[in-house]
């Protein structure tokens, strides 16, 4: 059974410098702001640039306050719906993507066989990218804009 989360819920891709890839920055967001996380993507290792992208739930003021914790700590916070784009000319809604998103962001309206994209489910891991045969759906790496 897939838990309900209460509240605010937010996906934000978390970019970390090497003096915080190897503190518990992340667990602190429970035990210092009462936040719940859920790692939807992550490639980090001790002394060296990390990314993740992270699912984060709780009450909208302590989700801001553990936001200002982040970036205290040098961590950089993109919103994740800036992360993947979907070109609406491109995009023939042959419906593969659907069946390789996790979350669902990425779904088929069946009344008009096109495909739908919600980029408040969208975790950002790139599958549809890589499985698009028109690549009309595409993973902005650009952290800066």
């Amino acid at each position: 059974m897939k838990e309900v989360i209460k509240g605010f819920r937010k996906i934000v891709y978390l970019s970390f410098p090497p003096e915080a890839s190897g503190r518990p920055v992340i667990c602190n967001l429970t035990r210092l702001f009462d936040l719940n996380f859920n790692i939807l993507k992550a490639d980090i290792s001790p002394r060296h640039l990390g990314s993740m992208t992270l699912e984060v739930s709780g009450m909208e003021e302590d989700f801001h306050k553990g936001i200002s914790y982040l970036k205290e700590n040098g961590i950089r916070i993109t919103p994740v719906a800036h992360k993947i784009f979907r070109n609406e000319e491109s995009c023939v809604h042959c419906g593969l993507c659907t069946a390789m998103c996790p979350t669902d962001a990425l779904s088929l309206e069946m009344s008009t066989r096109k495909v739908i994209f919600d980029v408040e489910k969208c975790s950002a891991c790139g599958m549809c990218t890589r499985i698009c045969p028109v690549k009309a759906m595409t993973l902005d790496l650009d952290e800066n804009k």
